[in-house]
């Protein structure tokens, strides 16, 4: 391989950002020769929370997530246990401990931090601990944390700054509220909580709390899971409604106020079927805020640079052209959740990353695809998803022009201990004609994000119904409820299963 022309530049790359996205792509630019700096700093949130290096999915997203859904997880596993024999005292009495949750989570979080400066001090890569901005489109300044600055100049800049939470402008909102940003790390129990937003990372929140056995409510303005398959979405709701969470439809927050006691209360207002609004008021113990996230770019000065968000200005995502992930400056590129309209998933900005430093350096002609990326809602009823939803797919090809395939089921785990399997659904959509090329897949129900990550690679390998159909499934899994779909909407038959075993 030729060696790196560093020309007059310090670095052949600076990354600006340590997240995933942003190390993938520094470690492999080093491991094909360049010579690579990455900035990172975490900007305390509102309530003072912060963290070490790797990004929100390993400090304040993913990671904290699922160890936390697993704890919830684990607490219906001792309701389950006694119809299996196992003899405990009364599970009801069982309760959880919040302090031990979080620092059991925040000590696996640190020691994540721990390996990965070891990791880029091992693959010499440079780590700076400063907030990065441009002075000029090939100079990145670094202010470090004595506010002392460091000037670095580079060939190639990627942006890899991700994205913090929102918080609504309404009063108390930033005062007393909290975001994902500060539960996973909350010194004291969180107690009766409002949920406001009802993305995915709501309704996790939502889902880890009521299973660790917190009052939970969560306020809706408009739809579930905007973004995804709304049938399934609506389910979702339905299944956590079923596990005693509130849900505040067509409602939005107006003020949060802290009282004598410490507690919250928080006004809002919710629209009536009719168009009429109504006000009322409810005291909380926390109040989480799960209302979208934005674009850390508006720290980094873009414009000394040259580089101009999307939409003329109007967004803080930077749109980029494939494949080089270029912004409207050929040598400045981003990846991640800063990117305009592509998925904000861990796994998309490490693939990216990776691909944007083969292109660069080791002469790659790899493309990054977008296209099917699966996922996974780690509600209490986990759902997963990969390729359209049924609305997208009707859209893209008309009513007539799609089949969908589907079923309820009944995991064998659930029947001893007799657990509601009323929200278990599957479902698959398909082209209509031909072998019926599927477009979407999407699952509700246990282990959703196992089940459904072997059958994206099918999808992404040009999934039919025919090869579904005659795949034979693995019994009794849960998974293997996508080889026995054979009941259409279309038909009006009934898709609640007779037996397992037939």
């Amino acid at each position: 391989m030729a060696p790196i022309n560093q020309e007059n530049f310090d670095y052949d790359l600076v990354v600006i950002g340590g997240g995933s996205g942003g190390l993938a792509c520094a470690k492999q630019a080093v491991q094909l020769g360049a010579k690579v700096a990455v900035l990172d700093y975490v900007q305390p949130s509102p309530r003072g929370t912060k963290w070490g290096l790797g990004g929100t999915c390993v400090n304040v997203g993913c990671i904290p997530k699922k160890l936390m859904h697993q704890a919830s997880l684990l607490g219906e596993a001792i309701h389950d246990a006694q119809p299996y024999g196992w003899q405990f005292a009364d599970p009801a009495s069982v309760r959880h401990d919040w302090a031990k949750l979080t620092e059991s989570v925040q000590n696996h979080i640190k020691s994540v931090n721990w390996v990965t400066r070891v990791d880029l001090r091992d693959q010499k890569v440079e780590y700076v601990n400063g907030l990065g901005h441009f002075k000029d489109a090939h100079t990145v300044v670094a202010v470090l944390k004595n506010k002392t600055e460091r000037e670095l100049s580079a060939k190639h800049v990627v942006i890899a700054v991700g994205g913090r939470p929102r918080y609504p402008d309404i009063p108390g909102a930033a005062e007393y509220g909290i975001t994902s940003d500060d539960i996973f790390s909350l010194p004291h129990q969180p107690g009766k909580t409002l949920c406001v937003g009802a993305g995915y990372i709501g309704l996790e929140c939502a889902g880890f709390l009521k299973g660790l056995g917190y009052d939970v409510t969560v306020m809706v303005r408009s739809i579930l899971l905007r973004g995804f398959d709304q049938q399934m979405a609506t389910m979702i709701g339905d299944s956590m409604v079923e596990r005693g969470i509130r849900f505040h439809h067509r409602t939005r927050p107006l003020a949060v106020e802290k009282q004598a006691d410490g507690r919250l209360l928080v006004r809002y207002e919710t629209a009536g079927e009719d168009g009429q609004t109504s006000t009322a008021e409810e005291v909380y113990d926390t109040v989480l805020f799960a209302i979208g996230r934005q674009a850390e770019t508006g720290t980094l000065q873009l414009a000394n640079a040259g580089v101009v968000t999307a939409e003329g200005g109007k967004s803080d995502k930077l749109d980029v052209s494939m494949p080089d992930h270029q912004t409207n400056v050929p040598h400045v590129r981003a990846v991640g959740d800063v990117l305009y309209r592509k998925p904000e998933l861990t796994p998309v900005a490490i693939h990216a990353g990776r691909i944007i430093a083969r292109r660069l350096f080791g002469e790659s002609d790899e493309t990054m695809d977008y296209r099917d990326v699966a996922t996974t809602v780690f509600t209490p009823l986990e759902y997963g998803c990969v390729g359209s939803s049924e609305e997208d797919a009707e859209a893209a090809h008309g009513k007539d022009g799609i089949e969908v395939y589907h079923a309820y089921y009944k995991p064998t785990e659930f029947f001893v201990p007799q657990r509601s399997v009323r929200y278990c659904y599957l479902k698959a959509v398909a082209l209509r004609e031909g072998d019926q090329r599927v477009l979407g897949l999407h699952f509700l129900g246990p282990a959703a994000g196992e089940v459904i990550q072997g059958f994206a690679a099918a999808l992404k390998c040009g999934l039919t119904m025919k090869v579904l159909r005659n795949t034979v499934g693995i019994h009794p899994t849960v998974a293997e409820e996508f080889t026995r779909l054979a009941i259409t909407k279309s038909s009006g038959a009934d898709p609640t299963p007779a037996t397992c075993c037939s």
